[in-house]
């Protein structure tokens, strides 16, 4: 078989410093049965700093090394990998989050359709605790595997693919914003007529918060980040901001009840009701907050403090799972 001579479909990989926070990742990537028919794009502070394994990179059809310096927010990085991209299809692969090896092929199947947006399915790659199933549910509830694919208004943020020339109109800051809190970018496209598509056979391994402590500061920076940005991309009135924050007490009662009919529709609701009940009312109620902050306050430096969060996942799991990780996942001086 020829090989293509240009990438159909770029992914863009973050690490916060080495190549050993993305080594397994890559892992994931250089198993994929389209892999020869995709650019690797590594986006990290500096080259030097990341001492990428050339060996592992030579497999894909190319790669390419993009220098951010320190990395402050998690869609700046993802924008700047975006922006060097070359091939039609571009998407995003976390350094907490393993592809299984159709990924990227059903990806570029399902992209041979006009869809603005295709995004994958999620599985629980640590469901040993409680907390990790809290947080997935709460965070890609109606993603999570099982699914029915089709077309939706919803895609998991940080999960998806998108053509590439849908986003090039975009300047940096507004596509660093839409790449931070991802369900505006969604609802930008479809907003410009294109349709979202979920693609049930694109599966991802995720990893997923699994300390009660570390559950309620992710989900609280979440919170903020989006509260703030729903007052920008929505133009709100400090009227409307106010009347948000009145009714604010009800969002996790509401939330709730849709999380649990995605835990029934998983096959998952025997196997962990009612012990989840917990960790996902503490999950749901610090967003709550978070968000309560973003539309009082505004973002902060909500979005430097969630890069641990999205960047250096490890740091945010039980010491039993940090101690069972494979390989490399853990890198010694995290950033935090």
């Amino acid at each position: 078989m020829t090989q293509a001579t240009s990438p159909e479909m770029s992914v863009v990989v973050v690490s916060l410093d080495s190549y050993e926070r993305i080594r397994l990742t890559i892992a994931a990537l250089r198993a994929q049965t389209a892999k020869h028919r995709l650019e690797i794009v590594i986006v990290a502070p500096s080259r030097e700093g990341l001492n990428p394994d050339q060996a592992d990179l030579q497999e894909f059809l190319s790669f390419q090394i993009v220098e951010v310096g320190p990395i402050r927010s998690t869609g700046g990085a993802i924008a700047a990998g975006f922006q060097r991209a070359q091939a039609p299809v571009v998407a995003y692969a976390e350094e907490h989050s393993y592809p299984f090896p159709t990924w990227a092929e059903a990806l570029l199947l399902a992209h041979k359709k006009p869809w603005g947006a295709v995004g994958a399915a999620i599985v629980n790659a640590n469901p040993g605790t409680i907390i990790s199933w809290a947080n997935l549910f709460t965070d890609f509830g109606p993603s999570v595997d099982p699914a029915l694919g089709g077309v939706t208004s919803h895609l998991a943020w940080h999960h998806g693919s998108y053509k590439r020339e849908l986003l090039s109109g975009y300047e940096t800051e507004q596509l660093q914003s839409f790449l931070e809190t991802e369900g505006f970018l969604h609802q930008a496209l479809q907003d410009r007529g294109y349709q979202l598509y979920f693609e049930p056979a694109a599966k991802s391994n995720h990893v997923n918060v699994s300390s009660i402590f570390s559950l309620i500061r992710c989900e609280f920076v979440g919170g903020r980040l989006f509260g703030a940005a729903r007052v920008r991309h929505n133009k709100w009135s400090m009227a409307r901001r106010l009347l948000y924050i009145l009714g604010s007490p009800l969002i996790p009662v509401l939330r709730l009840r849709r999380t649990l009919q995605e835990v029934r529709r998983a096959g998952q609701f025997d196997n962990l009701f009612p012990q989840i009940l917990p960790s996902m009312l503490t999950a749901l109620v610090a967003h709550c907050l978070g968000e309560i902050s973003g539309y009082a306050l505004g973002a902060g430096d909500a979005a430097w403090q969630r890069v641990p969060c999205e960047l250096n996942r490890c740091e945010f799991l039980t010491a039993s799972e940090k101690q069972q990780r494979v390989g490399n996942a853990c890198v010694k001086n995290a950033v935090s």
